[in-house]
């Protein structure tokens, strides 16, 4: 048989769809966590940036542009296994010499009673060829099916990239709400000082304190004053990323940071591990290069098989214009077909072969690579909203200790019983507490957007 000239592959693959029964965290649950990102994010002004981005956003719009690409390619394959046909036609002029062999035959031939060649001879065509290999072995029919693969492969990028973009902007805009209110806050323990400041100095009147307090007060004052603008210019960054995202020039960004840290992080439905390749876009992007590579192997073997092409014409040809449509003298017509088979330049065949092969082994070690990453993101994010939760909490009875001590702390130090250092470092730790504390509630926000986009959320 002709398929023992294909060689053998000696390394073949298939991929592994073997994933764990659970995350193996208390948050586990049997319902799908696929919802649509209108409904899971609630703030209005969140969902007026997305939806801007989702329709101005440079990197989606190129990716849409990609899909068309692949979307032509499959028309392309489709057209290799239709007949090709041409119409044409044509017209020329032919003198050859009286003393040569076809001189002296056309010159002693009469075309029409009487008629000699005409000198210099005109010729003129009229027809249509049509060319068409048989697809025996289904080798075009396959690189069809592959790119019609890739296509589909395609638009899981761009739902996956949707997924991404939405994560980006959600994140971006918490950490914008973040900074505001960090802002606020060191205004407010600014005021704070500032008033310890001036109580110092008439304790430094009444001679209950050096002037070095007045100095180690007013330099804290200075320093947070100047902590201002460093956030002020993070809050500049942080919008221009959004606008950025949106397709934007830089403007403000229209936002509520009011009740921030009132934000509680919604309760998500993770399902089980094997949704996730339902769920992800990127998994079955995954997939869909998978069966295009196993197909690509198919057509790179059909190669070594013989292929039929048959070819066929029909048209008109005469001398003269008027007697060009002439029925049956002026029409002409062929027919034929061949049988191709590689039999001594087969290097070429075989590297393809071979490279096609190598192409779907790495497409199962993207796939499985793929299913890994999204178990193990699911995972780190569930303990993640979990320990967030419990440092929270913790971090918020550790403001509301300091918020006291505060008070107590300058009580003391009226009443000589604390001294200035001691009010400064409470000030201190209970201004770094409360930005903790903000710090720690973005994270969880973060964690909310993270596992929403790990269990491939925000597309659909």
């Amino acid at each position: 048989m002709y398929t023992a000239c294909v060689p053998q592959l000696t390394t073949q693959k298939t991929q592994n769809k073997t994933v764990p029964a659970s995350y193996h965290t208390s948050q586990d649950t049997a319902n799908s966590a696929k919802i649509k990102w209108k409904t899971f994010f609630k703030d209005p002004y969140l969902n007026a940036l997305i939806d801007t981005a989702l329709k101005n956003n440079q990197d989606l719009n190129i990716m849409l542009q990609e899909i068309n690409i692949a979307r032509q390619e499959v028309r392309a394959r489709k057209g290799e296994y239709l007949p090709f046909v041409n119409v044409g036609g044509g017209a020329g002029v032919d003198k050859v010499g009286r003393y040569t062999r076809t001189g002296a035959f056309e010159n002693n031939t009469d075309i029409l009673p009487g008629k000699k060649f005409p000198e210099p001879f005109t010729d003129f065509m009229i027809g249509a060829h049509a060319s068409w290999e048989v697809d025996i072995w289904r080798k075009l029919r396959n690189a069809k099916k592959a790119a019609m693969y890739r296509y589909f492969a395609t638009d899981e990028g761009r739902k996956f990239m949707v997924t991404n973009l939405i994560s980006d902007i959600a994140n971006s805009y918490y950490e914008l709400l973040a900074l505001d209110n960090q802002l606020e806050i060191l205004k407010q323990n600014i005021e704070i000082q500032q008033n310890a400041l001036e109580i110092v100095k008439l304790e430094k009147e009444a001679a209950k304190v050096t002037e070095l307090a007045v100095r180690r007060f007013e330099a804290e004052v200075l320093k947070n004053r100047s902590r201002q603008y460093e956030i002020m210019q993070r809050i500049i960054e942080t919008e221009n990323r959004i606008n950025f995202l949106t397709g934007r020039f830089p403007q403000p960004v229209s936002r509520n940071s009011q009740g921030f840290v009132d934000l509680v992080p919604d309760t998500i439905f993770t399902g089980i591990p094997s949704q996730l390749l339902e769920n992800r876009p990127d998994m079955r992007q995954a997939e869909l290069e998978l069966l295009a590579a196993k197909l690509d192997v198919k057509t790179a073997k059909a190669n070594f098989y013989p292929s039929l092409r048959l070819t066929a014409g029909v048209g008109y040809q005469a001398f003269n214009p008027k007697f060009l449509i002439s029925t049956p003298e002026s029409m002409l017509y062929n027919l034929g077909g061949e049988l191709i088979a590689p039999v001594i330049n087969r290097n070429a065949i075989k590297a393809y072969y071979y490279s096609a092969n190598s192409r779907q082994i790495k497409a199962v070690y993207n796939y499985e690579q793929a299913l890994l990453r999204a178990h193990i993101e699911v995972t780190n994010q569930l303990f993640n909203i979990s320990n967030l939760q419990k440092s929270y909490d913790l971090k918020t009875l550790q403001v509301q200790a300091l918020t006291r001590s505060i008070d107590i702390s300058t009580i003391l130090f009226n009443s000589a019983r604390a001294d200035y250092m001691e009010v400064l470092l409470t000030q201190r730790d209970a201004l770094e507490s409360k930005f903790e504390l903000i710090e720690t509630k973005k994270q969880q926000m973060n964690a909310m957007v993270n596992i929403y986009q790990a269990l491939g959320g925000g597309w659909n």
